[in-house]
């Protein structure tokens, strides 16, 4: 038979990916131009969530924007609480004054939602390349800790849990207990991950060598969190520029060398095991006390003295209707969230609202390296490659 490929006419086909694609999570549209299944290009286009959180920020007052901020990351919101609340202590000069047990309550929670964090995004790239089952041992762990946090907070997704100058409430009694039986569930559920996953042969075909980055690109654009530490850069703000009481807490920061999607899904199981031992050894050391600031400019006194006592009336009704008012000036403050640092700038005008209020996202830089990633490979490889970023729709919209 002849040979009729020169025959052939290809051309370049555009096609659009998202925002209602079911792996694009609704937030996000990716406009593809492909060569057969080749991609030829990738145009990245976020901001489909639209929900405006440096605007709101600074229409409400100081401690109204802790609800926003549980918007920005809704599966690792005590993060973002703990965050923004830093930035304005800063701001208010109290940022070494809140007290000892508040402190290593803000980080057990805040573990606690990088785990549910990493378990909600292995969950969502297991499920999207066909793997049923890990999204179902993912999610069983997950719940775990939201009743935790739900027993906290009273609420199970958005908290809304810290105040400036500490938290909103104590731990219940049992608390502790509780927390170490789900610890130690949670490290066979880990590990039947491991049997189940981490060798499989479909799995490593899909991830392995997928989505690569380098490590100069990671550093321009600028990234952070498991991309950056995939390909072999060990930053985290915890160990770099510790902050509440991590440098008392004794942890380490995995790294990989390949900066593949692969590489990014062991370092989230790894980084979920030591977010096991930071809780169990802050639990070990939390000592008593109070959990916010003693100073009537920024805590609202015991329900009861309201109740019975005039002045501690006068300062509950000036804090909700006035609310604090930070000297005018400007403060940044980072943490490290489950997708890389996240930073808060704040600027004060003396009023009871920030007068600018700026978010710096962790996914924001590697969504603008996105595109370029994955040039070259093929049109199923979005899919895992998209998965590894953990794209927060919350974050995203500018």
């Amino acid at each position: 038979m002849a040979d009729t490929s020169q025959d052939l006419h290809t051309e370049v086909m555009d096609i659009i990916l998202g925002p209602s694609h079911p792996a694009t999570h609704g937030t996000i549209r990716l406009n593809v131009k492909l060569d057969g299944e080749t991609l030829v290009e990738v145009d990245v286009e976020p901001g489909f969530l639209h929900r405006g959180f440096e605007k709101e920020c600074e229409d409400h007052k100081w401690n109204q924007c802790v609800i926003f901020t549980d918007r920005l990351n809704y599966v690792s919101p005590i993060i973002n609480n703990v965050g923004f609340a830093m930035a304005v202590e800063k701001l208010c000069g109290i940022g070494d004054q809140i007290p000892l047990r508040g402190q290593y309550l803000r980080v057990i929670l805040s573990e606690m939602c990088r785990i549910t964090d990493h378990l909600t995004c292995l969950a969502a790239v297991t499920m999207e390349l066909g793997a049923f089952t890990a999204f179902l041992y993912f999610i069983k762990a997950r719940e775990w800790f939201y009743e935790l946090l739900e027993s906290i907070t009273g609420a199970r997704v958005t908290y809304s849990w810290t105040r400036i100058g500490g938290v909103r409430a104590d731990i219940p009694d049992g608390f502790a207990d509780k927390t170490k039986v789900a610890l130690s569930r949670t490290r066979e559920v880990l590990a039947e991950i491991h049997r189940l996953f981490t060798n499989n042969r479909i799995f490593l075909d899909r991830t392995v060598d997928i989505g690569v980055i380098s490590r100069e690109d990671a550093v321009s654009y600028g990234i952070t969190g498991p991309w950056l530490r995939s390909t072999g850069v060990a930053y985290d703000v915890r160990k770099s520029h510790p902050y509440l009481v991590y440098g008392e807490l004794d942890f380490e920061i995995p790294i990989a060398s390949n900066g593949d999607n692969y590489d990014r899904y062991l370092i989230r199981m790894r980084e979920m095991e030591q977010s096991i031992r930071i809780i169990e050894q802050a639990l070990a050391k939390l000592p008593g006390g109070p959990v916010s600031v003693p100073d009537h400019r920024y805590t609202y006194p015991d329900k009861q003295l309201v109740y019975t006592n005039i002045e501690a009336l006068i300062n509950q009704f000036k804090l909700v209707y006035e609310e604090l008012r930070p000297p005018a000036g400007e403060a940044y403050a980072y943490v490290e969230g489950g997708n890389g640092e996240l930073g808060f700038y704040v600027v004060s005008n003396g009023g009871n609202k920030p007068w600018k209020c700026r978010v710096h996202p962790p996914c924001f830089p590697i969504m603008a390296a996105l595109g370029q990633v994955l040039k070259g490979y093929m049109l199923a490889d979005i899919i895992p490659t998209f998965g590894s970023v953990n794209m927060i729709g919350g974050e995203m919209d500018r």
